[in-house]
């Protein structure tokens, strides 16, 4: 976007100019430049401050004037580079400060920015504070681009501010994948906190099936009130799912109950077995309850719950098609390769039809399940990230759980927590084992030969080359998917194609 937007903000105090740096700590990424200008004593290194500490979530960060050294380097979660122009004789000593290599990497803030202006990225964050009274006027001038991230983080604060969260401390918590979320833990002035969800509203992408964007096919979620309505539908049942304290369906903003961060791994990293043997339990239980397809929530809404329509599971199972196999190979599939490769999905879905369906998590596994050691029972399984939530086969998020994409289960686990799945179902009634466990296969291979694609597009296409560590255990988990019978055409065509070995 070419143009420049200028924001003008009325800092009362020193506490709203250090939370102008937490809040724009929040919005500023690698590769921006923030020029802090304004007489001594305005406030540049008061909001620098609250930047870096707010980046480092570390309230006590030592901070020291960069006035002698020209620059500190502060190795954060974004890399920040604080530059002190004051001392600097010529702007073209800033090449010997490495200024491109530290923007290139990360943020760079620079106090007495005109010093060296000519040496500067002329589309840098311009930011003037001056004193009013007691307080002062911050202006700001960014390009519409970096604009658009500094009125969204203003917008949360002003949502914040009306919503009871006045002067409460903001610290980043994740983002996901997509970079469809982001996350905040919200610190209130009592010490409690709550977790703000970040979802603004975005265009449609370019159509890949049918006149249709990647997300209308896979049916992934684009707005908050699935998350919002699947949440209800969780707790409703006897789960564990954040409550809504808040929700801004328009701006895309959702205030969360604060679940807790202990997961199902242990301090290394490894599964901690009787969390996930309680996960699995807590899928048995949900696989018993009354589905809802279409599941009212506050304000008189209600959202209809997508089926896993053959569309979608072969949509994600062309992923391994379109990204892993030319990664593999260095060569596109052929017409022949593809048309067979999708024949074969063609029959394996045809395998699901009238078979058990369910409320799909989607992808339940470590990352998605937050241990609640207060509770009982299925309740110790805290459960989030479930807005793409589908109906389809139960067994998708078995095989999500007992082949987790992000850590190794080991076949003995595996064994174990199928067995528990087996025997809760049996229990309950009415459990056809045989077409189930031929479901699982299924829907194992598809989730990874959907995640041996998405892996490669997260490196290729997105820049995020720390997902393939992850590939190695997904074609091990595929492997074991396809030793069910009914996989034996898949099986074949992925050892001609070179992606699982062939047998000796």
């Amino acid at each position: 976007m070419n143009g420049r937007t200028v924001f003008t903000i009325e800092l009362k105090d020193e506490a709203d100019t250090a939370r102008l740096g937490e809040d724009l700590a929040l919005a500023l990424k690698a590769g921006d430049c923030l020029a802090l200008s304004g007489d001594l004593g305005a406030g540049k290194s008061t909001l620098a401050r609250a930047f870096l500490r707010a980046l480092a979530d570390d309230d006590d960060l030592e901070v020291p004037s960069p006035t002698f050294t020209l620059v500190q380097m502060y190795p954060l979660r974004v890399p920040v580079a604080h530059f002190d122009l004051y001392r600097l004789a010529d702007s073209s000593e800033l090449d010997e400060l490495g200024f491109d290599e530290a923007l290139s990497d990360g943020i760079c803030i620079v106090e007495w920015p005109e010093i060296g202006a000519a040496a500067l990225p002329h589309d840098r964050i311009a930011m003037t504070l001056e004193h009013k009274g007691t307080g002062r006027f911050a202006t700001i001038t960014a390009s519409n681009s970096r604009a658009e991230r500094i009125a969204r983080t203003l917008a949360i604060r002003h949502f914040l501010d009306g919503n009871g969260y006045v002067g409460s401390r903001r610290r980043f918590l994740t983002g996901d994948a997509s970079v469809m979320r982001a996350y905040e833990k919200i610190h209130a002035a009592d010490d409690t906190s709550v977790i703000l969800m970040d979802w603004p509203k975005r265009p449609e992408g370019p159509a890949v099936l049918d006149g249709k964007p990647y997300p209308k096919v896979a049916h992934i979620a684009e707005s908050i009130e699935p998350f919002v309505a699947i949440a209800g539908y969780l707790r409703g049942v006897g789960l564990t799912a954040p409550e809504i304290h808040v929700a801004d369906y328009e701006a895309g903003f959702l205030l969360l109950e604060d679940i807790g961060s202990e997961g199902v791994l242990d301090d290394t990293g490894q599964p901690i077995a009787e969390r996930y043997r309680e996960s699995i339990a807590a899928l048995a239980h949900l696989h018993v309850q009354n589905p809802q397809q279409n599941i009212p929530f506050a304000d008189g809404r209600s959202h209809h719950v997508p089926d896993f329509d053959p569309v979608a599971m072969k949509m994600e199972a062309r992923l391994l098609l379109d990204w892993h196999l030319p990664w593999k190979n260095g060569t596109q599939a052929s017409e022949d390769q593809r048309q067979n490769y999708l024949a074969i999905w063609d029959d394996l879905i045809a395998e699901l039809s009238g078979g058990e369906t369910h409320l799909l998590l989607r992808d339940f596994h470590s990352p998605n399940i937050i241990w609640q050691e207060q509770a009982e029972g299925v309740r110790k399984v805290g459960i989030i990230d479930f807005q793409d939530g589908m109906i389809g086969p139960t067994a998708y998020d078995v095989a999500s759980l007992v082949q987790d994409a992000r850590v190794t289960i080991e076949p003995d686990l595996a064994n174990t927590l199928m067995a528990d799945y087996l025997r809760l179902r049996h229990a309950q009634g009415n459990f056809d084992e045989k077409a189930f466990l031929k479901a699982w296969s299924i829907m194992a291979a598809q989730r990874n030969c959907k995640l041996a694609g998405l892996w490669v597009r997260l490196m290729q296409r997105d820049g995020k080359p720390g997902y393939m560590q992850h590939m190695p255990r997904t074609l091990t988990y595929l492997s074991a998917a396809l030793e069910h019978e009914a996989l034996l055409p898949l099986h074949e065509w992925l050892q001609q194609a070179g992606i699982v070995p062939s047998e000796t």
